[in-house]
Formats: structure tokens, sequence, C-alpha cells
């Protein structure tokens, strides 16, 4: 039986992908950057902490940065990258959309205020097929509760340029029964990371979920003319 996959490092998923991107070899990159295509293997499949003289090097045959190696411009929106080579939007089915959306993490809800549209983000948990999030009475989510309402989550992998979202549409409403608020309670996997007192569990019933995600198949050949 193979044993696992040994881990990759951040610098290395991103040297891999900007190598993709623009269509070159290992052993082009190697010759570009003065090194061996060996270590170019190693450096994208395995956790290593390359010098500065080497990354300068690098970021120069790969036509980017040392920032953007690096992941220093992790802490910016996602996306700020360039698109991957010959990307591909594909609808995704209720059942993906459903083990994406997973047990729990954070969504964003779309309520109307009386300062207009907002989209918040929320920690949320799936219970059966509802998608459910605590907050607080006086709160602008708590306001999802008045009707049909928006719920999406995302992921952006900016080191491949892909990502996927799901988008949940349906009937808000808070939860008051007391044994549907203990079995979320009990459910919760944490905590709201906003802090304080956020006591009132809204359940969201969908009508609609739908998803989309950005395929990118590594492909280098020229499109057909």
């Amino acid at each position: 039986m193979p044993g696992p996959e040994p881990p990759r490092g951040d610098i290395g998923r991103r040297v891999a992908a900007r190598r993709e991107q623009l269509g070159l070899s290992r052993e082009e990159v190697a010759l570009r950057a003065g090194s061996a295509p060996g270590y170019i293997q190693y450096l994208e499949e395995q956790t290593a902490t390359p010098g500065m003289s080497f990354l300068l090097r690098l970021a120069d045959a790969l036509e980017t940065t040392v920032v953007a190696l690096t992941g220093g411009a992790a802490g910016l929106p996602p996306g700020a990258g360039h698109a991957a080579y010959h990307p591909e939007l594909v609808d995704l089915g209720p059942e993906e959309c459903w083990t994406l959306l997973g047990t729990h993490g954070v969504g964003r809800v779309a309520v109307t205020s009386h300062e207009g549209p907002a989209i918040l983000p929320v920690n949320y948990l799936v219970a059966g097929r509802e998608v459910a999030f605590r907050t607080s009475p006086d709160s602008v989510p708590a306001k999802a509760a008045s009707g049909e309402v928006a719920f999406e989550v995302d992921h952006i992998d900016d080191a491949f340029s892909q990502g996927w979202s799901v988008l949940v549409v349906g009937a808000a409403r808070t939860v008051t029964d007391p044994d549907g608020v203990r079995d979320l309670e009990e459910h919760a996997f944490t905590s709201p990371w906003a802090g304080g007192e956020r006591d009132l569990w809204v359940a969201i019933a969908p009508a609609r979920v739908t998803g989309r995600r950005i395929l990118v198949r590594h492909t280098h050949e020229p499109p057909d003319s």
C-alpha cells in the first residue's frame, strides 16, 4: 500500500502554478534560473525554503516577483493573480454543492437593511438540508430572518487561479424551539468568530442550491484557430 503523499509547501505550489501558466517545463525553468531540474522538482513537490539569491533568479525566470512567489500578497483580497491557462467555468450539481458546503465554515449572507443591501460573513453549519448561523438579535445578519435571502460560500485558490462558489437561496427563519436550538448548539463546530453575545440562530431552508467551479486542465497547447 503506497504511503501518504509528501506535503507541498506554498512556495512550491506557487512555482508550479506560475510555471504551468507560462507553459514552461522544469528543465526550461532550471535553465533560466541557473539551477538543476531536480531541484525545481524538489521545490515544487516538497516543503523547501530556498535562499533569497535563488528566489530572485527564480522569480526572474518565471517573470514574476519574489513577493508573489512567497505569498507576500496573502493579506490582500483573493483573486489578484492572473487567469490560468485555458480555464473552464462549469455548473455544479446539487449534491456536489452540498458536499462543498460541508458541515461548517464561513459564508456570506445577503440581507436588506434600512441602509440598503448588505453582504456579511458569518460562521455557519449544515443541519440536514438547511444552513444555519448564529448572530445577535439586533445585528444586520438577524434581518435575514425576515424573508427570502441569499447565502454564498466560496473557495479561491490563488496559486492555481481556480475556485468554486455555491449559492443558497431560500426562506430564513429564527430557530426558537428549545430542542432545535439545543441540536444546533451541539453540532456547532465553533463559537462565532466575531465574539460577543450571539445566541440567535437563523436557519435557511433552500429553495434553490446552485454552484459553479473554475476548472484548470493545465494544458498549454494553443487554442484551435
